[in-house]
């Protein structure tokens, strides 16, 4: 049965949210799936590496047929596995934690496997109203900041134990984008060095994965958490920013074509968000919070995150 919590709208009046009881095997469950997914990812990438091979998906797949013969092998892909899964959890439990704090009901975070890459991330659900543009704006920004904090130590070491071959970045079946972030580590750790010239270690694969999540998440549109710091900030202003912000990526399969499929489903179903009625402006601390989320933003963001038809 649900139970319930005390909070406090915009004004500082507290009020009861009733709180629904997880449904703690189906969190179990989704996470062990996933798991198990990254691992099988994660083992492929790590054969690849081993034979100084760029990461090809046709390889992955081919291991979901052969685990089953050697389980053993699963083992080869915890490195990316739990580097992936410590930035997921990181991320949603800084929304978790912060929704915690301001006392909003908020689900413990579904993870969501896939064949693929080992995952299609995760999410929580806020199952109670935001009354306050404080709230609303640390359970947004609290997720991205975690996330980062785990992501970029994560591509350094990952960076670290990678070699250089040349060329190699342009081979396989799928060619990576290079992050602001990665290129920077990049030309830190290999100095003079090209990044197309790097193989990436399934660990600075995972974090690279952290980065793309990161960058689609901090998007101001909608309900993601770019656009609830947006709203937070400029609340009048969200919905034609989210519209002008999905517009402006129909065109992008000049780069990436996934830009124009995101950029028609955000308009589609993305574009708004709950109204808040708070008349209270930000504080200078979640201020300058703000301009790190940004920060953050660009140097995750990559134009061109996957090429030569990559997802």
């Amino acid at each position: 049965m649900p139970y319930s919590l005390y909070a406090e709208n915009g004004a500082g009046d507290s009020y009861s949210v009733p709180r629904t009881r997880e449904r703690y095997w189906l969190h179990s469950l989704l996470f062990a799936i996933t798991v198990v997914s990254t691992c099988v990812v994660g083992a492929s990438m790590q054969m690849d590496f081993d034979h100084n091979q760029a990461f090809d998906l046709e390889h992955s797949l081919d291991m979901w047929l052969s685990i089953w013969q050697h389980p053993a092998t699963l083992l080869k892909g915890l490195p990316f596995s739990m580097t992936l899964l410590a930035i997921l959890l990181a991320h949603e439990f800084g929304h978790y934690i912060a929704a915690a704090f301001h006392r909003v009901d908020a689900s413990l975070p579904y993870f969501l496997p896939s064949p693929f890459l080992g995952t299609f991330g995760a999410f929580i659900r806020v199952r109670s109203p935001i009354f306050s543009k404080r709230a609303l704006f640390d359970i947004g920004i609290a997720g991205p900041l975690a996330g980062f904090v785990f992501l970029a130590p994560a591509l350094a070491i990952g960076l670290a134990f990678s070699k250089v071959i040349p060329g190699v970045a342009h081979q396989g079946s799928i060619q990576f984008g290079v992050p602001a972030l990665q290129w920077l580590l990049i030309h830190g750790i290999f100095p003079g060095v090209s990044p197309g010239d790097i193989c990436l270690h399934p660990m600075a694969r995972a974090a690279w994965i952290g980065t793309f999540a990161t960058a689609m998440n901090l998007l101001p549109i909608g309900q993601l958490d770019g656009g609830h710091i947006l709203y937070a900030f400029f609340p009048k202003r969200h919905r034609i920013v989210s519209r002008i912000i999905c517009l402006a990526m129909l065109p992008g399969y000049w780069w990436w074509q996934g830009w124009t499929v995101w950029g028609v489903i955000l308009l589609w179903l993305g574009r708004r968000h709950p109204l808040i009625e708070d008349p209270a402006p930000l504080d200078d601390a979640r201020r300058r919070l703000g301009w790190v989320a940004l920060l953050i933003f660009l140097l995750c963001l990559c134009l061109a995150p996957f090429r030569n038809g990559g997802l």
